[in-house]
């Protein structure tokens, strides 16, 4: 009979990974977080200036909101790729970690929950400096919080799909040209989905970005949405089945 204990493992994996984090807290601050940040503040006031409103919204406001969702996606993608790869290949963590009384999905978990704590913590910082900006203006935006954690676990569960088979760093490249760029332009993060045509629009619908953006912005700013169960499921799905995969790819890779 499996026990609390046996079951909250994967908690291991998540402490190990913060201790070595804390040793490159700045050079991960900087890469993580301020690189979101020049975003906003440099589209947000730079272009801002010029636009009157998007969306019937203060550009300002309309892309902070979206930045939130960019920040996790791109810490918790850049984590459960690069610094989780360095630890399966490269430094060979995982292979060590199961020598203890630890299981392959303990790995997995613990890295997913990590990614996703990451990616959080940069979506964090960004909501501060709305908040600072006088852009957040009702306190159910507190639900951002829980939102920015499912984001990011849907984010990193399929990053560490492509971790797992990935065969070099060079390969990340694909999974960033092809997937999370062209998803960034048309998922509402810089301008309304409604500006591209109708059959990127409902390609835009199945992508998780999209999903989390149409949410934070809503909460973040105050705003009803329709179908928000809609896309809670679609987010906790993509985040099941990504984890999922990931461990049965690993799996079969350590083995």
């Amino acid at each position: 009979m499996t026990s609390v204990t046996d079951t909250l493992r994967f908690r291991h994996v998540v402490f190990r990974n913060y201790r070595v984090w804390r040793k490159l807290l700045a050079a991960s601050l900087v890469g993580n977080l301020v690189d979101p940040l020049f975003w906003l503040v440099g589209l947000g006031f730079g272009l801002g200036s010029l636009l009157p409103t998007v969306s019937g919204l203060p550009y300002l406001e309309f892309l902070g909101s979206g930045m939130i969702c960019y920040g996790v996606m791109y810490s918790a993608s850049f984590e459960a790729l690069w610094s989780a790869f360095a630890r399966l290949k490269q430094q060979r963590t995982w292979e060590g970690i199961l020598h203890a009384p630890m299981t392959v999905t303990d790995i997995v978990v613990g890295e997913w929950v990590w990614a996703a704590l990451k990616g959080t913590l940069s979506g964090v910082a960004i909501f501060i400096v709305m908040a600072a900006l006088g852009l957040v203006r009702s306190p159910s935006a507190l639900w951002a919080f829980p939102l920015m954690l499912l984001t990011g676990l849907a984010f990193s569960g399929i990053a560490l799909v492509v971790t797992a088979v990935a065969k070099t760093y060079d390969h990340f490249v694909y999974y960033f040209t092809l997937f999370i760029t062209p998803m960034v332009l048309v998922s509402g993060v810089f301008f309304p989905t409604a500006q591209v045509p109708p059959a990127v629009q409902v390609i835009a619908q199945l992508l998780p970005l999209s999903h989390a953006t149409q949410l934070m912005r809503a909460i973040v700013l105050g705003q009803p949405l329709a179908g928000a169960a809609g896309h809670l499921f679609a987010l906790a799905a993509i985040a099941a089945v990504g984890v999922t995969v990931a461990r049965a790819l690993v799996a079969r890779r350590l083995r």
